[in-house]
């Protein structure tokens, strides 16, 4: 087929693309789900096809370029899928008027009329979390405050500049991607699988989720680490913590790669590196409120749940009311050995393979979660680049059906979809574990 003749496709294929892209960031609204889940299909078998299909470089590089470019198109969109983004405002704005975030909870400065000027009642109104102390470490503040100092009464202008960081660090680990699967000896069009994910695309830069910032350092720790760099890895491994804290469950599989000098070198860095970011937040109301948030994460939130919503309907069944109190920690506990379990099982792979090993991790922690939001499956997508599994991607594509919650302003999760959502995910996983991979052996 001629060259330009496939270009001319190719461009009329991404054409459609930042079409998709604009409609699911400037018009679609998540109340209407049809309208959302029918651009966000479309959108993925386009990506499905493309990243399946694409073997030359110069075409690989014109779709990264791409979408780099839809992500750009999202940055002047208010965030349609979610409302975090108002807290992290809240915070940034408290912390610019010399405000602990972690101190009260923003009804706190309602009801007392504590309010500075940038602390309106109508940002207010906005949160989905009045009653909640905040729970988002030190990197991410100190980006929410950087937005808001610079934008300290405009909430788009503030947005922007998050998504601006975003969309740096986004940049920053497609660079990585293609240095990573180089170094590791993987095909190169697998950077595709991430930078095209309609949910990586959306989620990031377009609702401003801090898995974006999260990825990067993550990536880039995996890529110092690599390189032997042993001090910087330890140091960009706390960025991602102080981003996300999801990174924690990584550390088990570090402590079984690392010989005993290196891996106590390597934590050592960890905690001083921690303590520094952390200290400017510190005070005697900290680590109760932290810790309060935490706790109510596991005990009462619920939300896209897969495990977890089988052992609570047991518990109804046995009991007869919700027992989300003493489910949601008992999976912690079972996730906690599972994933140390699984990093002495990994003990003597390869330092090359950690992206497999924290894969399997955070497959874990989702599957015993009592709340799983579309965003924390970004992390899966980065990470399954490096590896031979997909189930991840197929997850991405199906994880819109938790957005039914939302149909037209119900508020009320259908079970039927959520269940076909994972009954996908297992399909899949299944097909991978036991067909695909018996084919290869």
């Amino acid at each position: 087929m001629p060259s330009n003749f496939l270009m001319q496709r190719h461009i009329l294929i991404s054409s459609f693309l930042i079409l998709l892209t604009i409609i699911l960031g400037y018009v679609v609204e998540r109340s209407n789900f049809v309208l959302l889940i029918g651009n966000y299909t479309l959108f993925f078998i386009i990506y499905w096809f493309i990243s399946n299909r694409i073997e030359n470089p110069k075409y690989i590089r014109f779709y990264i370029a791409i979408s780099i470019l839809l992500r750009i198109i999202l940055l002047f969109s208010l965030p349609n899928l979610s409302e975090d983004c108002y807290r992290f405002i809240w915070d940034g704005r408290l912390i610019i008027n010399g405000l602990n975030p972690f101190e009260q909870l923003p009804s706190y400065y309602i009801e007392n009329k504590i309010l500075p000027e940038s602390l309106t009642s109508e940002l207010y109104a906005q949160l989905n979390s009045k009653l909640y102390f905040t729970v988002y470490p030190p990197v991410a503040q100190a980006v929410f405050a950087i937005a808001c100092w610079i934008f300290p009464k405009s909430i788009l202008g503030s947005i922007v500049i998050m998504k601006l960081i975003l969309l740096v660090a986004e940049i920053g680990s497609i660079l990585l991607i293609i240095k990573l699967l180089k170094e590791i000896k993987l095909p190169e069009k697998n950077v595709l699988l991430y930078t095209l994910n309609p949910l990586v695309i959306i989620e990031t830069v377009g609702n401003v989720h801090f898995e974006g910032l999260l990825i990067f350092f993550l990536l880039l720790s995996f890529w110092l680490l690599v390189k032997f760099n042993w001090v910087g890895s330890a140091i960009t491994m706390t960025l991602a913590i102080a981003s996300k804290l999801i990174p924690l469950l990584f550390l088990p599989f570090l402590i079984t790669k690392l010989n005993f000098k290196r891996s106590m070198l390597y934590f050592l860095v960890i905690g001083i590196t921690l303590l520094i970011l952390f200290f400017p937040l510190i005070n005697s109301f900290f680590f109760n409120h932290f810790g309060e948030s935490l706790n109510l994460y596991f005990r009462q939130f619920e939300f896209n749940a897969s495990a977890y919503y089988i052992a609570r309907w047991i518990g109804y069944q046995i009991e007869g009311h919700n027992l989300v109190a003493t489910i949601g920690p008992a999976l912690a506990i079972i996730t906690f050995l599972s994933i140390i379990t699984l990093a002495i099982q990994k003990r003597k792979e390869d330092i090359r393979n950690l992206p497999e090993s924290w894969l399997f991790a955070i497959s874990i922690y989702l599957l015993f979660a009592t709340t799983v939001h579309p965003w924390y499956l970004t992390l899966l997508v980065a990470l399954s680049v490096f590896t031979k599994w997909r189930y991840a991607m197929v997850w991405s594509g199906v994880a819109i059906l938790s957005h039914s919650h939302y149909w037209n302003d119900i508020f009320k999760e259908n079970y039927g979809l959520i269940a076909m959502e994972y009954g996908f995910v297992m399909l899949f996983v299944m097909y991978e574990f036991f067909v695909k991979n018996s084919k290869k052996v």
